[in-house]
């Protein structure tokens, strides 16, 4: 799993402008949507609802707009139909990518998605082309500067978790869940007042494949591309770019 972050680390290093945060926004008030329609409106009793009111405060979401949101998926204030959509393909390089989205228009959104593909060196594919090639985890992250804790204190508190897994590259920590433990231990570190700064279930490459020079740009903008649609919440892809060669394409 090592090498997962690299990335997520970059862009998490770039500034927020107020259009980004905008379209973040919207992808979470559509996740919140949809887990409030699929399991009610109470967080205590809808993990998936927990997890998305989560990720609206840590993105300093207004508490209007969370509860807006919620109310859409009730009932209450004319909700979209949002379906929830899995695409697969490749981009350059052989590398696999998974796209989540949510859309109340799947030929737009299957149409937009296939022309940035295109647009960047990739293929859309079938369905299962390569889903097999990732697992399913729960993910927590932080940056150890961040607590008042040593790796090896945090670690110890991952083992007595019941947490599968931890990757350290000397700044982030990851810790790593199977999916159906993820709410237990995230209740363990939350009674010991530990807030991870990435908390959620994603999915993890099984391998990755290393990209460099021009593949590595276009994977990079295909990612990127992918990620600015609007029908788009997620982007996952087993791409394995040096640092060095990462920082200077990121700049």
């Amino acid at each position: 799993m090592a090498g997962h972050s690299k990335w997520a680390n970059i862009k998490r290093k770039k500034a927020k402008v107020d259009a980004e945060r905008g379209k973040i926004f919207t992808r979470i008030s559509r996740e919140l949507l949809v887990a409030t329609r699929e399991g009610g409106p109470d967080p205590l009793e809808n993990f998936r609802l927990r997890l998305a009111m989560d990720k609206a405060r840590a993105a300093n979401m207004p508490n209007d707009s969370i509860q807006k949101a919620i109310k859409r998926g009730t009932g209450e204030s004319g909700a979209e139909l949002f379906e929830e959509i899995t695409y697969e393909g490749y981009g350059p390089g052989g590398v696999a990518i998974m796209i989540t989205a949510m859309t109340d228009n799947k030929n737009r959104s299957a149409s937009d998605i296939r022309y940035v593909f295109s647009r960047n060196g990739g293929n859309l594919g079938e369905t299962g082309c390569v889903a097999w090639m990732f697992n399913k985890k729960g993910l927590f992250s932080v940056d150890i500067n961040e607590i008042d804790m040593t790796e090896d204190e945090l670690v110890n508190l991952a083992i007595e978790s019941g947490a599968e897994d931890y990757d350290f590259d000397g700044i982030n920590i990851e810790i790593y869940t199977e999916p159906q433990d993820f709410e237990e231990v995230e209740n363990f570190f939350s009674s010991r007042g530990i807030r991870f700064s990435t908390a959620e279930i994603t999915m993890l490459p099984q391998n990755t494949v290393k990209v460099t020079g021009k593949p590595a740009q276009q994977v990079l903008s295909l990612v990127e591309s992918l990620e600015d649609l609007d029908d788009v919440q997620q982007v996952y892809a087993n791409f394995d770019i040096p640092d060095e060669e990462l920082e200077i394409i990121a700049r």
